[in-house]
């Protein structure tokens, strides 16, 4: 654009995009994947999962794959999927935070529509493949330490809570980037100077999530010319199925970010589109970004 309409005009459009939630999933996945979090989170699995009677590590198991993600409902998905994902690594990009402001959808009409079915669908998917893992789980005393925490001091309450503070600032002011994005300033002058009660940020992880996310608004903008008449051509229907088969090949973030550039759109269409980003969304890896968390280096010799 810079080089065909000169450099002020590729500037100007740069600047017209709106970035709040690329900066906001990267913040998030930092401070929520911090160790103080982590390990808080953590001792509050394994205290729930001593209340249920079956062997630990099957709680702990279906408390990670059900309890955890819903948690989302208040704490944000990328926070949500990244603690369950780096809970379950010993043993993914959020599609409807890129539509929610521009259709106004807020938490009571997600509760309504999507929320009860999500969790309806997670409980029951939690604890199917749970069973199907039950008998290749370790027990506590076998499963592998985490490597990142090892040598590492006892996470003092004050310092859990102070982590905790700063995920909470994030969350409520999602919306508002110069407020969460200055907290996060601070959250990593804190976890610099108490750096040995700290394991290593996943900054890289994050990082890449939200590069991915601000690629997609920047190039999403210019792809309305030929989506529009596509999308405006299908029913509610073709364009479930649609939006369910192409998370198999793309990120389900970037199809309802492109969904949410369409004017006139129907409440049906918008409905289909995101409950088939979400539905394909849960059975690809490429469509949760934070699942890449999973991924542990190979041992050493």
């Amino acid at each position: 654009m810079a080089t065909v309409e000169g450099g002020t005009k590729a500037i100007d459009y740069a600047e017209s995009r709106q970035y709040t939630e690329p900066l906001f999933v990267f913040v998030i996945m930092v401070v929520a994947g911090s160790r103080s979090v982590l390990e808080a989170i953590k001792a509050l699995v394994a205290t729930l999962a001593r209340l249920i009677p079956v062997r630990t590590v099957v709680a702990q198991t279906w408390l990670c794959l059900a309890v955890v993600p819903l948690v989302g409902s208040l704490i944000t998905e990328p926070a949500a999927m990244t603690l369950a994902a780096l809970m379950l690594a010993p043993l993914a990009a959020p599609p409807v935070l890129m539509v929610a402001s521009t259709w106004n959808w807020d938490g009571v009409f997600m509760a309504s529509t999507f929320g009860w079915k999500a969790c309806v669908a997670v409980a029951v998917n939690a604890a199917a493949i749970t069973y199907l893992l039950s008998k290749h789980l370790p027990d506590a005393s076998s499963a592998p330490k985490d490597a990142g925490a090892a040598g590492a001091l006892p996470v003092p309450p004050i310092v859990s809570a102070i982590h905790l503070a700063f995920l909470i600032a994030v969350v409520a002011f999602a919306h508002h980037p110069v407020i969460f994005f200055g907290s996060f300033l601070m959250f990593l002058g804190f976890a610099q100077a108490y750096e040995r009660y700290q394991t290593q940020l996943i900054l890289k992880e994050a990082l890449l999530v939200g590069f991915f996310l601000a690629g997609l608004v920047v190039l999403g903008g210019l792809q309305q010319w030929w989506l529009e008449p596509i999308v405006s051509s299908l029913t509610p229907a073709a364009l479930f199925f649609g939006a369910l088969g192409l998370t198999a090949i793309t990120d389900n973030a970037a199809l309802t970010y492109l969904g949410s550039l369409i004017e006139g759109i129907s409440d049906p269409a918008k409905y289909m589109l995101v409950a088939g980003a979400i539905a394909g969304g849960g059975l690809t890896v490429i469509a949760i970004a934070p699942n890449r968390l999973t991924e542990t280096p190979a041992a050493g010799p």
